[in-house]
C-alpha cells in the first residue's frame, strides 16, 4: 500500500469509536507508515493508553491534550520496539500512572532490520499475561499473547465493543516483519492462527488503517507466508542455497534498499523450515533435505 498523500492527522484526537481516540505520533517513516498510532480507551474519568509511542514532546504533548483531565489507569505497551515503548516512562511520569503490558526485552541488532530496534529503557509496572485483564468505569482489556514479530508481543482486545489493538502483529498496510533472533516465524503462524480463530470485529493497528475484514485478512496473510515458504523451496530445489541470491528473485519489484531486511524475513522461514526437517545448513548455505 502506498503512503497516502498528506496532510496526516499527526497529533489530532480522533474518535475511532465511543470508547476509543487515536493520536498519530510525528514519526512516519517506509517502515511506520504514517507513524505510530497511540489509542486512548475509555470515554470517563479514568481511561488506558496504548502504545505510547516514541519519546518526542510535541507528541507527548498531544497525548496529554487528548486525555485533558481524565485519570489515566494504565499505559500499555504491545512489544518495546523504539517506535512504540519509549514514551512509556515519560507519560508514566507526566500522569502517575503505571506502566502494564508486554514483558521487558532488549536484543543487540545483529543484522539490517526494516523495523525499530529495541527500547532498552521500558520497564513496566506489570507485566501482563495471554488472558490477563485491566478495567476502568466503561473499558475491560484483555491481553492476547501474539508472539512472532517479537516474543513479548500483545495484543489488546476491548471487551465492550469487540475491537482488538494489534501493535504490529496484524497490520492493513503491510505484513509484519519477523526478523531473529527474537522474531520466530512458527510464533508468528501460530499468532496468526490463535487470532483467526477469535473473530474479533475489527483490528485497530499501530501503523496504517483499521481492519475492518478481520478474518480475510489474516487468512490472507497466512496464504501469504505459505507462499513465502513454497518459493523457498522452490528455490532451493534449483539449486539456490544462499538467502543473498534469494531475495533479489523472491522480492522482484521491491527497492533493493529493503533486501537486507527481507533477507531477513527469509531467515526467520529457514529456521522454521530447519526446525521442522525440511532444510539444512552450513554456516551460510542451506540445503533440502529429502
Amino acid at each position: 500500500m502506498n503512503i497516502p498523500e498528506r496532510p496526516w492527522p499527526t497529533g489530532t484526537s480522533e474518535v475511532v469509536e465511543p470508547l476509543v481516540r487515536r493520536v498519530l505520533a510525528p514519526n512516519p517513516s517506509p517502515f511506520t507508515f504514517t507513524g505510530t498510532q497511540t489509542y486512548i480507551v475509555g470515554a470517563g474519568a479514568r481511561v488506558a493508553v496504548i502504545d505510547p509511542g516514541p519519546d518526542e514532546e510535541p507528541h507527548l504533548a498531544a497525548l496529554m491534550a487528548a486525555i485533558g483531565d481524565a485519570e489515566v489507569a494504565a499505559i500499555c505497551c504491545t512489544h518495546t520496539h523504539r517506535d512504540h515503548s519509549p514514551a512509556a516512562g515519560p507519560l508514566s511520569r507526566l500522569t502517575g500512572a503505571p506502566v502494564i503490558g508486554c514483558a521487558p526485552l532488549a536484543y543487540e541488532d545483529d543484522g539490517p532490520r526494516a523495523d525499530a530496534a529495541f527500547d532498552t529503557s521500558y520497564a513496566p509496572d506489570r507485566v501482563l499475561r495471554d488472558g490477563d485483564k485491566l478495567s476502568g468505569p466503561d473499558w475491560t482489556l484483555i491481553a492476547v499473547a501474539t508472539p512472532g514479530h517479537t516474543s513479548n508481543h500483545l495484543c489488546f482486545a476491548l471487551e465492550e465493543s469487540g475491537a482488538l489493538f494489534t501493535g504490529d502483529h496484524v497490520m492493513g498496510w503491510s505484513t509484519s516483519v519477523v526478523a531473529p533472533p527474537d522474531g520466530d516465524m512458527a510464533a508468528y503462524m501460530a499468532s496468526l492462527d490463535k487470532l483467526y480463530a477469535r473473530e474479533d470485529r475489527v483490528y485497530y493497528p499501530a501503523h496504517g488503517p483499521q481492519v475492518d475484514k478481520t478474518r480475510q485478512l489474516v487468512r490472507g496473510m497466512i496464504g501469504h507466508r505459505r507462499q513465502r515458504e513454497r518459493q523457498i523451496l522452490k528455490l532451493l530445489g534449483e539449486g539456490t542455497h544462499e538467502i543473498t541470491a534469494m531475495v533479489p528473485r523472491m522480492y522482484k519489484g521491491v527497492d533493493e534498499r529493503l533486501w537486507p531486511a527481507a533477507g531477513r524475513s527469509v531467515l526467520a522461514h529457514l529456521i522454521d523450515l530447519e526446525q521442522r526437517g525440511k532444510v539444512s545448513r552450513v554456516h551460510e548455505s542451506w540445503s533440502l533435505l529429502v
